[in-house]
């Protein structure tokens, strides 16, 4: 066994002989038979809550799983794992998201590490626990296979356009600046949130749903299958089904989470103009399982790869248009020339078997003719950003590929914000918010509130912001996160001063402070090291040991 692997003993290891009769002893407690633990035990990891809409379907979900782990002849045990919401966590809270990942792949690893399962059926929900999950399952390697919970339906106004998160953000930005009268901006917070599921929008939570598919680590169609829909259900159950038989075969995820299906999931994401949270976390999941992945590889993805959809925010349509499409396999057949069609998915077939044909062409494009000849996401790299940094391209509407603009900075989201609410942004700024990273913040905090107020106010796509933390998977606009090195690590966004000129050219991909060579080194020397920004609790643990955007923001 390597030393990397995690010491695992399987069921039948754990009940076996005299020593067994203590484990036993507390599974019989709570109704299980000595005939139960003759079978194989499969665990049912749920990111269940009542805090949020994306957790909240997972109770009644499990209980689908667990009548198809006991239909085909298994042992559910069903557990559970925290699931943080970034749109609750908003503002201090949001310190606690991005750690939140780190604390589910432990605690996952901590519950099947000190229990005996055979294979694990994961229900997340969205934002960090879909990646959270991933890694737990790469770092366990047992059989695997997810059940995204899929999409709540969307809110239709008065005009017949849908309504999701993205336009509360949105709404708050209109409101200020009485764009909105409150009858309005009352309805829009109260009606928007229209049924249990993940927020339609191709936000995180949807793009991170979507990625599981992609990947190959749930069976075809359950990402985008609305949460309340009958046939979820029915998907539960088969996914119960499914993981028997991979247990049987010994499928496990390391199979299936190689170098070639960790591409083939870029790409996707690619595609769709899905969110930037995916290139923190699909390197951090490729280490897990023991693939090389990172911010160059994603680059040079994206490059190859033409945007062929766009959903909400930065289109009109949403995830109830892109089921309407055929989700996840329509868009795969699309790609089929670019994929490796060989890589192994749950089924114990091919991806090719995801494949499904478009069923309405209205929200997606062929190849030849794709929306953006390149990927929705573009890596950055300049004097300003040596390690890189990341914007969604497909969320900015028109503008210049280039612009030169002149800086104002933020010691942190709370100053940005202030200066938003109490003052007049102009057309041309860039706003540089720095201390946010993985280690500054702590936590990477992300800035979707100030990027959606400035797109209520009508200045998304005129105003630049630049940070070391992130933003949201449904953020629009110039916005430009993941600066790496991060200002707490002495990076250069440490030295940007009011009045400086911020150079950012999309077509060639760099993001430069245009200083000379001298200033730059006499402000860098200057630099006072900072102190971390907390000592106590897991935070404390975190900023201490999390690495740079660039390497995934995971604990070394």
């Amino acid at each position: 066994m390597k030393k990397d692997t995690p010491m695992l003993v399987n069921s039948q290891e754990l009940f076996e002989g005299i020593k067994g009769a203590y484990p036993r002893a507390m599974f019989k407690s709570v109704g299980y038979t000595q005939e139960d633990l003759r079978k194989p035990v499969i665990g049912v990891v749920s990111s269940w809550s009542e805090i949020h809409p994306g957790s909240y379907p997972n109770k009644e979900l499990a209980q689908f799983v667990k009548a198809g782990v006991w239909a085909a002849g298994g042992t559910p045990v069903e557990f559970h794992t925290i699931a943080v919401c970034d749109a609750i966590a908003q503002g201090m809270g949001m310190h606690y998201s991005l750690p939140s990942r780190e604390i589910v792949a432990a605690e996952i690893e901590l519950m099947v590490g000190s229990g005996g399962f055979d294979g694990l059926v994961f229900l997340p929900s969205c934002d960090k626990s879909p990646a959270g999950m991933l890694m737990a399952a790469a770092r366990l390697n047992l059989p695997a296979i997810f059940l995204p919970p899929g999409p709540m339906l969307s809110h239709f106004d008065e005009q017949g356009q849908q309504r999701v998160m993205s336009d509360i953000k949105e709404g708050m930005g209109a409101f200020k600046k009485q764009l909105i009268d409150e009858k309005l901006f009352a309805a829009i917070e109260t009606d928007t949130c229209t049924t249990v599921g993940v927020c339609g929008m191709m936000g995180t939570g949807n793009t991170m749903g979507c990625l599981i598919e992609a990947l190959g680590m749930s069976l075809p169609g359950t990402s985008t299958t609305p949460a309340v829909y009958a046939e979820k259900r029915r998907q539960a159950k088969e996914t119960g089904q499914r993981i028997m038989a991979m247990v049987k075969e010994d499928l496990r995820p390391h199979r299936i989470l190689t170098a070639e299906s960790l591409a083939n999931a870029v790409r996707f994401v690619m595609a769709i103009g899905g969110s930037t949270n995916t290139v923190l976390h699909l390197p951090a999941i490729a280490r897990e399982a023991g693939v090389e992945l990172t911010l160059d590889d994603i680059d040079r993805l994206s490059e190859q790869t033409p945007c062929i959809a766009k959903y909400k925010p930065s289109s009109k349509y949403t995830l109830w248009d892109f089921y309407q499409a055929g989700g996840v396999g329509a868009v795969l057949k699309i790609m089929a020339p670019l994929l490796n069609q060989e890589a192994l998915t749950v089924t114990g077939g091919t991806i090719e078997g995801h494949f499904c044909e478009v069923k309405n062409w209205e929200t997606l494009r062929p190849l030849h003719d794709p929306l953006q000849p390149k990927g929705g996401i573009v890596v950055l790299k300049g004097s300003l950003a040596p390690d890189g940094a990341v914007i969604k391209v497909s969320g900015v509407k028109g503008g210049p590929k280039r612009q030169v603009g002149t800086a104002k900075t933020f010691e942190s989201e709370e100053h940005l914000l202030e200066h938003i609410m109490t003052k007049e942004i102009q057309p041309g700024d860039v706003l540089v918010i720095r201390n946010e990273g993985p280690a500054g913040g702590p936590g990477m905090r992300e800035m979707s509130i100030p990027a959606a107020l400035l797109t209520g106010m009508g200045l998304g796509d005129s105003v630049a912001m630049i940070t070391d933390g992130r933003f949201s998977g449904a953020t629009r606009g110039f916005c430009i996160g993941h600066v790496a090195p991060e200002a707490h690590a002495g990076g250069p966004i440490a030295i940007v001063r009011d009045g400086d000129q911020i150079e950012i050219d999309i077509e060639h991909k760099s993001l430069n402070l245009l200083l000379s060579p001298g200033e730059m080194t006499k402000r860098m020397a200057e630099l006072a090291p900072r102190q971390s920004p907390i000592n106590k609790g897991f935070l404390g643990v975190y900023a201490r040991n999390v690495s740079q955007a660039d390497k995934g923001a995971v604990l070394e």
